[in-house]
């Protein structure tokens, strides 16, 4: 059995810290250096062959296979768990000379938690599940705190949350604290990871104080997008989060999980944060208690890249099919 992400953890869990304004009030972001450094970075390192089949099966690892469908069942949930049970085919694993292999956890609507839990008993994969109204968050704030402990009542080891973007966006600081604090506190055991919706957040100055009140809050990770806004994960805007969290780290000594969602796609894109969290945090933040890739349709690409180094050919995308 593989242990879950939460048990895996060598760290501490971020217990948060009373708001801070002096820590992010008067940060200014570049944004002109931010894009450069990320157009940079996939420039800078070249993986290939083995390096690189090992870097994708680490994406998988890392990864949180997602359903968020308004036609969302039981059986696609549990379809979806089987998947990430075993995420690639027999003839992969034998090649690439894997035992054991899943993906980071199984993410889901809080209604679906139950069916992935059934289907997810005894494999140490974690379920997590989407709450506060997600994907908008536009219910008042007991309703959203209700819907996180029906969801951790359900089995829920995960919980993420999305954010009043209003907070952000009129520099409501001490509101946007105690709603995330409210959530954390909801949680309980549950580890949090708070989605920022950047996309909605209009400036990289506003990402950056966004992601240092969620954690000084109590996150446990933040998180890019939900993957309905406009425009979701892209590399200078987690840059930004990422040196967030690393001031937050320098300053308390807890360390906070990163999780990039929505619009990710390709075998290439799971290569591209990767090496994001690899030259800015280091190797540790390569596993999936700090570092998790909200997707679903990047597997498929990612099992045909390696089918390819196995088998030096490239399957039929339908061959990996994902539900």
């Amino acid at each position: 059995m593989q242990s879950s992400p939460a048990a895996l953890s060598n760290h501490d869990r971020n217990p948060g810290v009373p708001l801070q304004l002096d820590w992010f009030e008067h940060v200014a972001v570049n944004t002109q250096a931010a894009e450069r450094r990320a157009a940079t970075l996939t420039t800078r390192r070249s993986v290939k062959k083995e390096w690189q089949a090992a870097w994708l099966v680490n994406a998988i690892r890392c990864m949180d296979l997602t359903t968020l469908s308004g036609d969302d069942t039981e059986d696609r949930v549990a379809r979806l768990c089987a998947k990430g049970r075993q995420p690639l085919a027999d003839h992969i694993m034998k090649g690439l000379g894997l035992d054991d292999l899943t993906t980071g956890a199984i993410c889901v609507y809080p209604t679906m938690v139950a069916a992935a839990v059934k289907a997810l008993r005894g494999s140490g994969v974690p379920v997590a599940s989407v709450a506060t109204g997600f994907p908008a968050g536009l219910m008042p704030l007991d309703l959203r705190l209700a819907e996180i402990r029906y969801a951790v009542d359900q089995g829920a080891d995960e919980i993420d949350i999305v954010i009043t973007r209003a907070h952000v966006l009129g520099a409501e600081w001490n509101a946007l604290y105690d709603e995330i604090a409210a959530m954390r506190e909801a949680a309980g055991a549950a580890h949090l990871k708070t989605i920022l919706a950047t996309g909605d957040l209009k400036t990289l100055r506003n990402v950056y104080k966004a992601s240092m009140v969620a954690m000084q809050a109590g996150a446990d990770f933040i998180k890019t997008s939900t993957g309905k806004e406009g425009v979701n994960a892209t590399l200078p805007v987690s840059l930004v989060m990422v040196r967030a969290l690393r001031d937050y780290g320098e300053r308390t000594g807890y360390r906070i999980g990163f999780k990039p969602a929505g619009g990710m796609r390709t075998a290439k894109d799971a290569l591209a944060w990767q090496i994001l969290m690899k030259e800015e945090m280091g190797a540790d933040w390569l596993r999936p208690d700090l570092f998790r890739l909200g997707a679903s349709s990047m597997l498929g690409d990612i099992e045909r890249q390696l089918e390819h180094h196995v088998t030096g050919r490239y399957a039929s995308s339908s061959r990996h099919a994902l539900a």
